[in-house]
């Protein structure tokens, strides 16, 4: 399993998280994410290093380039008046790669966190690239050019999820379950909106596939977080985490993801901002 997970971390690392910079729209990242690949790379190798000094130290480095986006999301918060759920979304995503970073350093010193144990901060990790991150991301995205409660409900009910199940790490797994509940509704939810968007009228071939295989994988893999709650909660047969990783967290990296973020792309060439085709919002996440 520890081949595996550290594989979808290096995904989130590498590619899933310097992509979504680049569709947040705000030029002021620009500098983090020309830089990223020092924080990253260093990030990725640790992944494969006996747990000591030295990885710790290149874990470290990673955390740097975490915190840059995390004290901007303050910043913004501080500074802009936008309380939108779109905007929660990308602040929340901004800040879901720092919570990755901090327990990576301490999976990789090989040291309890919060009373955590390192097998367990080790799937921290992918955690918050993805349902953190990407998930927050691509829920602001649909956020931005969906009308009516759907879209808005997707962006709270992610970050909302993301939060209410870290939360339960430290109260219990029946909390942890409500926080997969909500989660789960919210990422289902993007589903639902992407599947729309995927299915509109004038989307060419390869993004109308990305954006409905994402949709597709989305659905499956939170019926699969939604099971393994319950049975962490209740004792009925669940399926272990090596399943979970090899399902769940590889089909949330590959089909969902970064399909998504793909799709969001070729939205954004297609339809620039300045382009009067009614999808030019479609480029917008700030």
């Amino acid at each position: 399993m520890t081949v595996l997970v550290n594989a979808i971390v290096m995904v989130g690392m590498l590619l899933v998280v310097p992509a979504g910079l680049r569709l947040t729209g705000l030029r002021e990242l620009d500098a983090i994410r020309g830089l990223w690949p020092l924080f990253a790379t260093p990030g990725a190798v640790c992944l494969w290093l006996e747990r000591g000094p030295t990885a710790t130290a290149l874990a470290g480095c990673y955390a740097l380039g975490t915190a840059l986006l995390a004290l901007h999301a303050a910043r913004l918060a501080v500074r802009d008046r936008d309380r939108s759920p779109a905007r929660i979304a990308l602040l929340t995503a901004l800040v879901a790669p720092a919570v990755a970073a901090l327990a990576l350093v301490a999976e990789r010193w090989g040291h309890d966190l919060f009373g955590f144990e390192p097998a367990i901060l080790a799937l921290t990790v992918p955690h918050f690239h993805f349902a953190g991150f990407a998930a927050a991301l691509v829920a602001g995205l649909v956020c931005r050019v969906t009308d009516g409660p759907a879209g808005r409900f997707a962006a709270l009910s992610v970050p909302l999820g993301t939060l209410l199940v870290l939360v339960g790490y430290f109260i219990g797994d029946w909390a942890e379950l409500a926080g997969a509940v909500v989660l789960t509704a919210g990422m289902w939810t993007i589903g639902l909106l992407t599947w729309r968007l995927g299915r509109e009228d004038g989307r060419d071939r390869t993004t109308r596939l990305l954006l409905l295989t994402s949709a597709a994988v989305l659905v499956a893999t939170m019926v699969l977080a939604l099971s393994w709650a319950v049975g962490e909660a209740t004792g009925l047969p669940h399926p272990t985490l090596t399943w979970m990783a090899a399902t769940h967290g590889l089909g949330n990296a590959l089909g969902f993801a970064l399909c998504s973020l793909l799709a969001w792309h070729r939205i954004r060439t297609t339809h620039p901002p300045h382009s009067s085709h009614p999808s030019h919002r479609e480029s917008r996440t700030a």
